[in-house]
């Protein structure tokens, strides 16, 4: 085993264990906190990570034996269904990504009007979008059997046997339309929708600076460290949209642009592509479901209070405060019998 292979190798499971037990501590997270259910872009968030940990459980595993075994992990008809799951799931996450951009920019822009421009039923209907624009690419494969095992990849996903000649100007055209559809369309909804963010919560900041420095004029005793202070925090405000504007993109180009290139200099058979070049860009998409959970959702308060809390339900080991707590239940469900016979 090579050096490079044997780093492909431990990238995939760390990718793996990471993608898995990130998105599956979200979706924990919902089902133990009615509140983060009850918000709409909790459907989005949902559909992400569902997408992630079936793409962490399905396809992941199966790219990490086509390496170490340098052949085909599975037979003909379960390597279909893999490359089938595989188009499918990374569509669909690709597109509630941007489906999250758009609520944001709603949520930012119309912060007044948002409940009604958003509505539960509204983001059902985002989600059976998305559903039926993955599966229709997925199943379009599926039927026409472009997927199989990728020695390029070491992975089955999308791919033309040499002997299927007189398909190659079809599978050329699905493959530039499925990430023109997927790739290129989230993209660029992602970057309208962030940069009309950034530009909103610009001009609050705007606001809120000419409100501060009014105030600063007036207080005329005012210690010099207050202003310093309040002026670090204007740039740290300004700061901090931008950044998390650079890491909504950011993470997403890199993430999928260097396989989504890869994958359309393919199609020009008079160009070689280095096989580890081929399994590292397939690597770093897969690296994307690793850093969603973190990117949307658990560095944000809401979740780490529900994660924190589950966590610290599970670690309780203090059988006094156990039977206390089970003690007072008790008592609380004959206080309501008795009141229940009174009346």
């Amino acid at each position: 085993m090579s050096i490079p292979e044997f780093l492909l190798e431990v990238s995939i499971v760390v990718v793996a264990v990471v993608s898995l037990l990130t998105n599956a501590s979200v979706l924990l997270c919902f089902t133990q906190s009615a509140e983060l259910r009850s918000h709409v872009p909790g459907l989005f968030v949902m559909n992400l990570s569902l997408s992630n940990v079936l793409l962490a459980v399905i396809n992941m595993p199966a790219t990490f034996v086509g390496v170490a075994g340098s052949a085909k992990p599975l037979g003909d008809p379960c390597c279909r269904a893999v490359s089938f799951c595989e188009t499918f799931l990374t569509t669909n996450a690709m597109l509630s990504m941007a489906a999250l951009s758009v609520d944001r920019w709603v949520a930012v822009a119309f912060p007044l009007s948002y409940s009604s421009r958003m509505r539960r039923r509204d983001a059902l209907l985002v989600v059976a979008y998305s559903w039926t624009h993955s599966l229709g690419f997925a199943v379009t494969q599926l039927l026409m059997r472009w997927g199989g095992y990728s020695h390029l990849y070491a992975s089955c996903t999308l791919h033309l046997d040499a002997e299927d000649g007189a398909q190659l100007a079809a599978y050329g055209t699905f493959t530039v339309l499925l990430h023109l559809s997927s790739f290129a369309l989230c993209l660029g909804v992602l970057c309208v929708a962030y940069l009309k963010v950034l530009r909103v919560a610009r001009s609050h900041c705007k606001r809120i600076d000419v409100i501060t420095v009014q105030a600063l004029l007036l207080l005329v005793d005012v210690h010099p460290s207050v202003k310093e202070r309040c002026v670090a925090e204007q740039k740290k405000r300004r700061q901090r949209a931008t950044k998390k504007v650079c890491v909504f993109i950011g993470s997403f180009i890199l993430c999928f642009s260097p396989y989504v290139i890869t994958r359309l200099v393919e199609l020009l058979h008079s160009l070689h592509i280095p096989r580890y070049w081929g399994i590292a860009t397939k690597c770093l998409s897969y690296a994307k479901a690793s850093s969603d959970p973190f990117v949307y959702c658990l560095l944000r308060q809401q979740y780490r209070k529900v994660l924190v809390r589950v966590i610290s339900r599970v670690l309780v080991k203090d059988p006094y405060s156990l039977s206390a707590h089970s003690i007072s239940s008790t008592l609380d469900t004959v206080d309501e019998n008795c009141i229940a016979r009174k009346t």
